[in-house]
């Protein structure tokens, strides 16, 4: 079985899957990579079907070995990858052989590298899926120096397997996200729903896998009871008692008490994976 070695996993290197659908009412969150496009194409690039286990990386600062060849690509976030020492397109599919060091360097667009290999990550499945959920700790440890991670039998699609374009790399000035309403946009004033649209908004520095905090206005609530808690869905857009939303992303609680002004739409979900801290970001409605 072909394998890699993974020499330096930079700040928080997960596997990740297109995530466990289906499970919310046992209290379990899809999961799955954040970008779930970067994770569909780096595996179209290498052969593999959209939902083949990767690496998803934060930040960069990855270093890993192979120990026989197979096909890698890159996607996601945009900085400096080189294999062996040579400049390895990102985007691209490209050739490791036995021995071959990849390393990826600090992302200068974008936040989250997603690393594919022909054939798969084949960590054990938990609940379906090989995806790690960070708040339920479902799914495979966090790679961490060392570790070693089997790569699956390679498919019979050909390299490349792509059926649309390459996208562009993650913008570095202000995003734009389509918005759609929340079930309690009536909890907030007229001024506060004027507000979410018409101001800019920034990645705050409480941003993980769980949920994305906003810097901005405070969005003042015109109902100001308590909320049983309801169903949440990725892009659910929650607002504390302080006013200041949080997006909620796969590793979300599937129920939260705090009132969802607006949703996110899923054509937009990936962008909020490649923010990075301090990014500025607006509304538009979907």
């Amino acid at each position: 079985m072909r394998r890699l070695t993974v020499e330096a996993p930079g700040a928080l290197a997960l596997v990740e899957d297109l995530g466990r659908p289906g499970l919310a009412h046992l209290g379990v969150a899809g999961s799955g990579a954040l970008d779930r496009a970067a994770l569909a194409l780096a595996n179209r690039l290498v052969g593999n079907p959209d939902g083949a286990a990767g690496i998803e990386i934060l930040m960069g600062g990855f270093r890993a070995r192979f120990d026989e060849e197979t096909w890698v690509a890159v996607t996601g976030a945009w900085g400096r990858v080189t294999l062996d020492g040579r400049p390895f397109a990102p985007y691209t599919a490209g050739r490791a052989v036995a021995g071959s060091v990849l390393e990826i360097g600090p992302a200068e667009r974008g936040a989250r590298y997603l690393l594919a290999v022909r054939g798969g990550v084949d960590e054990p499945a938990e609940l379906g899926s090989r995806s790690r959920d960070t708040l339920s700790a479902i799914g495979p440890a966090p790679v961490a120096a060392g570790r070693v991670l089997a790569i699956g039998a390679a498919p019979a699609a050909s390299v490349p397997l792509l059926d649309r374009e390459a996208a562009f790399p993650p913008p570095t000035g202000a995003v734009t996200l389509a918005l759609l309403p929340g079930p309690r946009a009536d909890w907030f004033t007229d001024a506060a729903r004027a507000t979410l649209f018409d101001a800019t908004w920034r990645l705050s520095g409480q941003a993980d896998r769980v949920g994305a905090r906003l810097e901005g206005p405070a969005l003042e609530r015109q109902m100001t009871g308590e909320l049983a808690s309801e169903a949440t869905v990725p892009g659910s857009m929650q607002v504390a008692g302080d006013g200041r939303p949080t997006v909620l992303l796969a590793d979300r609680p599937v129920t939260g008490g705090y009132p969802v002004i607006a949703i996110i739409s899923p054509a937009s979900l990936d962008a909020v994976a490649q923010l990075r801290p301090g990014q500025e970001v607006r509304f538009r409605h979907a």
